[in-house]
């Protein structure tokens, strides 16, 4: 069922209902990959779902040949505006399903299947008008897009991410009171717009999609005092597996191994977080991703929480023998009042084989020096965790999805 929930393009202001949209929507009999320059550009696509087909979206940025090649050959049309490059190996839609792709960062993007319903895991929410900042296509612009096609009472304003320098005021003019965005996405909203948010009516912050820190949780609480600030774990593989709304870090580390009906079970193996989840998707054949999946993030235990630090495969440095988490060193880094954004991984040294360096961005009025952070580091960590070399930096670097993965 879709409900009757407004959709404000942000650029033009241009406003339309979901019903107005599913009126342009034309269905199509083969699997679709619709390019798209911009968000609201698909949603006819997605509204055209409720009379079946197979969907894939995608932005425009990240279509290379040969990624048009590898989903051409599985069967999708490439649909850009009125340009239409058939599949080489046509085959019939499976209707209701969509397809997302993975956000690359492990390798090259892969093709994870859902459906409406088992993207739709958001529900009971209080009535928003909610910033959508995403990308097209990726999981969390679904979340965001299946919240407005479904749940009664949220309306969306899209903003796409090439237009984000300034969305704070078409947010002002819509009436934007709740808004989902990455760590890196608010950690630049933070040290851009400043005192200017405090105009912003937010009564809903979520984040997602990266490690999230205690740093950035307190300051999105003293900017939006009147916000519920929530943090989500997702992926396209295992959906939204973690919701924590108590503005800490971490998770509590109880909802360990708890076996509790239509919700995910989580567990830490390894010093790895794994979920069995009840929204997962399949994978490029079809076959579900289902039981225990090794999500290949991080996670470990402390003060009774469960942090999640980020890909594992990067998190653990060997420093002449010792074991290094690069998360633990880069919450402490974005701990300090100065600094709006921190990198942290290993290079390559003699005799200890890895040392720890560091990328950091920082208040630029506060003066801070690489060697103020290093002493400052090496008062709170052991010897062979201090960052060896700091790289200050101008801005904070993000990619198109809103994520600062360098």
């Amino acid at each position: 069922m879709i409900a009757d929930n407004l959709v404000v393009d942000a650029r033009t202001g241009r406003r339309a209902t979901w019903g107005e949209l599913v009126r342009h929507a034309a269905p199509r009999p083969a699997p679709t990959a619709y390019v798209v320059e911009r968000s609201v550009d698909a949603l006819p696509a997605v509204a055209g779902l409720k009379d079946g087909g197979e969907l894939l979206v995608v932005a425009a940025g990240r279509l290379d040949e040969s990624l048009a090649g590898e989903l051409r050959g599985a069967g999708f049309d490439l649909v850009a505006g009125d340009d239409v490059q058939v599949a080489t190996s046509p085959r019939a839609a499976e209707d209701g399903r969509v397809w997302l792709l993975t956000s690359g960062s492990t390798g090259r993007p892969k093709r994870v299947g859902h459906t409406l319903e088992s993207l739709s895991t958001v529900t009971g929410v209080a009535p928003h008008t909610w910033l959508c900042p995403y990308s097209p296509g990726t999981y969390a612009w679904w979340q965001v897009i299946t919240l407005g096609l479904g749940v009664p009472g949220q309306d969306l304003v899209l903003v796409d991410p090439a237009d984000l320098d300034d969305w704070v005021t078409p947010a002002l003019e819509h009436g934007v009171t709740a808004v989902s965005g990455t760590p890196t996405f608010w950690r630049r909203t933070l040290m851009r717009h400043g005192a200017e948010l405090q105009k912003l009516p937010l009564e809903q912050v979520t984040l997602g999609g990266e490690p999230v820190d205690q740093a950035v949780l307190s300051q999105l609480g003293e900017a939006f005092p009147d916000a519920r600030v929530s943090w989500i774990y997702a992926s396209s593989e295992v959906g939204a597996s973690i919701i924590v709304h108590d503005g800490r870090a971490g998770f509590p580390a109880e909802w360990l191994d708890r076996d509790i009906p239509g919700r995910p079970r989580l567990a830490v193996v390894d010093g790895e977080l794994v979920i069995t989840s009840p929204h997962h998707g399949t994978d490029a054949s079809g076959a579900e991703m289902a039981g225990a999946v090794r999500t290949g993030d991080a996670a470990r235990i402390e003060d009774g929480r469960v942090l999640v630090a980020g890909r594992l495969d990067r998190d653990e440095l060997n420093v002449g023998g010792s074991k290094v988490s690069a998360g633990a060193v880069r919450d402490l880094l974005q701990s300090h009042p100065a600094i709006a954004w921190a990198s942290v991984r290993g290079r390559k040294a003699p005799l200890v084989g890895t040392m720890v360096v560091a990328d950091v961005v920082a208040d630029p009025d506060a003066g801070v020096t690489a060697d103020d952070l290093t002493r400052w580091a090496a008062e709170r960590l052991p010897e062979y965790a201090v960052p060896r070399r700091i790289k200050m930096l101008a801005e904070i670097p993000a990619k198109e999805t809103l994520k600062s993965d360098v």
